[in-house]
């Protein structure tokens, strides 16, 4: 275990009259200085209570010597520090990621810590609730429903009143009334449940070789108490899972505490499934559906320890570990890693550090790796572990292009011959299919047929998609909603308005008219709550579904038995963006979908409608070429000095004035300072040039691998930040290119 893990000596504490300096969790980046009042010592990582303005804030004692030449301030100008709480500090490890977090995003210190302090209720004496224990003494009137009662609490546990009614079969005035006659014992109960121990000597499942081989190097890593990456890199259904979770079990057996992160909540209820029955106890879950007080119970239990193994989103990568000794991240070439707003940061990259500062053992998981952990897997900075087989009997699908350019389809259908030949094999055999398309709603346009008028968000530079289930157009970037106008906004016309494009929804309805007695289910996240998708999921698993009509949220993690056809429904969706990662993301999701198909012990196959067959990308999927893939996107990325091989940093400027807010990003771009190995492009309008009522320019800073790209926006910002309604984000390393 780290030595910033262990509980702190009380050396490095300052006591009263003493100044202490307090990080609030604020877009704040140093600390304020505070008085320690007489009878208080702090030390670093205390959460403490200290004022502001007219109001008190919760803090955190940052950095006690980290300036031992700086002058102390005037006492009589100091504030003291109102109360220090009882709830165990931030380790060190945690206190230095934050800071490393905050230098590398280029966001204020105190942002980066909210991100930890999201749960304020879970600090303090954590709350009871009222429960009772034998007192010792029977009653003198003993009736068959009291002797039931005290025959179970005299085992000496405590339990609520409610509990131990129902252990007895009896009312609850039963119970009340042997606490007014002095039988049973008022107690306080904690209200927060304890997490389940898990248990590493649990038989796991039966691996093979391969698996077995792979499962020994994570346990390796894990037991050597040092930092390591290993990228465990197994086709789908190769058992990466099981795999891992061995070395979940060595963690436990070291007695610190784990955490993996998956990329999306609707992965979590297969991987709980699977966690209980390895471990014999669910993990601490973390995500952003979560109730408040659950939340809180999740907080309390990784800050003391007692949650030994936590799943959660991104932003359990901030949560307050106190003994942190394994990190996994699944999927790890998920873009749903990235965090697009506050502190723009990849969970993926920050893992890492946190692994390095931590000095523990990060295994990134994946059947289709980002072009970044495998460069770093070449380079020897990663171990990287192959899993080429799939587990059991299954084998990976045949992959089968259909040129839609040969297809007559009539200009209201999307399914080509093949694909309905194919869903119909599969009807009569009594097997699943699954029809992907990355669309959500029924349309992604509807214009009028008159005037050729298009339904735009008022707000933003998008077109509204119908969402028929629901009757109403939304605007998926503001979140806009309005029902669908029975006449045309511009010209009046009636009946006018067409919809243009496929959407899952009208996916729906061409497959219930070609199939009207298959059993169908659509998931998209707009149509399938967070609470409603288990149980659908475990629907499709025991094959009570025929077609499943899916967005990505059916693309990866999932296992279906009985699915043995994939059929994506446009596959160049995802191409011609403009995003130097396009090819890369449609790659790893065609690959990733494809894989959801023969997942046992019958074949697989996958067909993919394409207008662009002869792209290489496609016929690397085909061909099961994905080192051909790679090696030409790593050729490109390098000729063109593209991340991994080179930086990238984007500047969103964004403002209600169009005028103001060009003009703002032009004076930026000249103010830009001389530098080697750096280029400044733009500015331009975003290819999203309004979003919320706000327009946006975009800036590009494209630099060599081994510049500071930092220091140089630091030193070309500095002293220009916008003012009024400008807004100035920043994002290190982005994703996103709208």
């Amino acid at each position: 275990m780290n030595s910033d893990s262990m509980p702190r000596s009380k050396d490095d504490r300052i006591r009263g009259t003493g100044q202490a300096p307090v990080l609030l969790p604020l877009a704040l980046d140093t600390p304020y200085t505070y008085l320690v009042p007489e009878g208080m010592a702090v030390g670093p990582g205390d959460f403490v209570r200290v004022p502001l303005g007219p109001r008190e804030r919760i803090g955190v004692v940052w950095g006690l010597g980290e300036d031992p030449q700086a002058d102390p301030v005037d006492p009589a100008k100091l504030r003291e520090i109102s109360e220090i709480y009882d709830t165990p500090p931030l380790v060190g490890d945690h206190l230095r990621f934050i800071d490393w977090v905050a230098v590398y995003t280029m966001a204020p210190r105190g942002s980066v810590l909210r991100m930890t302090m999201r749960v304020p209720a879970a600090l303090g004496r954590p709350p009871t609730r009222a429960g009772v224990i034998y007192g010792g003494a029977d009653p003198e009137r003993l009736t068959p429903q009291r002797a039931r009662v005290l025959e179970i609490a005299r085992d000496g546990l405590a339990r609520s009143t409610g509990d131990l009614a129902r252990e007895a079969d009896v009312t609850s005035s039963v119970v009340r009334g042997l606490i007014a006659a002095g039988a049973l014992s008022a107690v306080d109960l904690p209200a927060l449940d304890p997490f389940g121990v898990p248990d590493p000597g649990l038989p796991g499942a039966r691996l093979t070789g391969e698996q077995a081989g792979a499962a020994a190097i994570l346990r390796d890593a894990v037991r050597k108490n040092s930092f390591s990456v290993t990228l465990l890199d197994g086709v789908t259904g190769s058992g990466k899972t099981e795999v891992y979770f061995e070395a979940m079990a060595q963690a436990l057996r070291r007695g610190v505490q784990s955490l993996v992160l998956l990329p999306e909540i609707a992965l979590t209820p297969d991987f709980m499934a699977r966690f209980e029955a390895r471990f014999g106890t669910a993990p601490a879950a973390w995500h952003s559906a979560m109730k408040p007080r659950q939340r809180e119970r999740v907080w309390r239990a990784v800050i003391s320890g007692d949650a030994r193994i936590v799943v959660g989103a991104r932003s359990a990568l901030f949560l307050p570990f106190r003994s942190l000794g394994l990190l996994i991240i699944d999927e790890e070439h998920e873009a749903a890693f990235k965090q697009e707003d506050g502190v723009v940061y990849h969970a993926r990259d920050m893992g890492v550090v946190r692994g390095q500062i931590g000095e523990f053992a990060v295994v990134l998981s994946s059947a289709t790796p980002s072009l970044e952990s495998l460069n770093n897997a070449e380079a020897g900075r990663y171990a990287h572990v192959r899993l080429k087989e799939r587990h059991g009997a299954a084998v990976l699908p045949d992959v089968r292009l259909i040129d839609m350019r040969k297809q007559k389809l009539p200009a209201t259908r999307w399914l080509s011959a093949p694909v309905m030949a194919a869903l119909s094999a599969r009807i009569e055999a009594g097997e699943q299919s699954l029809l992907f398309l990355n669309r959500r709603g029924y349309a992604p346009l509807t214009l009028c047929r008159k005037c050729g008028f298009r339904l735009e968000c008022p707000d933003c530079d998008a077109w509204l998609v119908e969402h028929r289930f629901r009757g109403e157009l939304m605007c998926h970037h503001c979140g806009l909603r309005t029902p669908v106008p029975a006449t045309c906004p511009s010209c009046g016309a009636e009946d006018s308005l067409a919809a243009c494009g496929p959407g899952v929804e009208r996916l729906g309805e061409e497959v219930r008219e070609a199939f009207p007695g298959a059993r169908i289910e659509i998931l998209s996240s707009d149509l399938v709550r967070t609470a409603q998708l288990r149980g659908l999921l475990q629907q499709i698993a025991h094959g009570a579904v025929d077609i499943v009509i899916g967005t990505q949220l059916v693309a990866k993690g999932h296992h279906f038995p009985h699915l043995t056809l994939v059929c994506v429904v446009d596959a160049d969706i995802g191409l011609g963006q403009g995003d130097p990662r396009a090819a890369e993301r449609t790659y790893q999701l065609l690959r990733q979908v494809a894989g959801r198909a023969g997942r046992a012990e019958k074949p697989g196959e996958a067909l993919i409608q394409t207008y662009l067959p002869e792209h290489p990308l496609m016929r690397a999927l085909v061909a099961r070429e994905r080192e051909v893939f790679f090696s030409r996107e790593r050729a490109m990325r390098e000729a063109a000095g593209l991340p991994p091989y080179g930086r990238l940093a984007s500047l969103i400027v964004t403002g209600r004035d169009e005028r103001e807010t060009a003009g703002y990003a032009n004076g930026l771009a000249r103010a830009a300072p001389p530098a080697e190995g750096v280029r400044v492009l733009g500015p331009a309008p975003a290819p999203i040039g309004l979003i919320r009522g706000r327009h946006r320019y975009r800036l590009l800073v494209k630099a060599r691998r081994d510049v500071n790209i930092q220091a140089f926006l630091h030193a070309w910002l500095d002293g220009r930040q916008p003012r009024g309604s400008l807004r100035l984000k920043i994002d290190v390393d982005p994703y996103s290119f709208y």
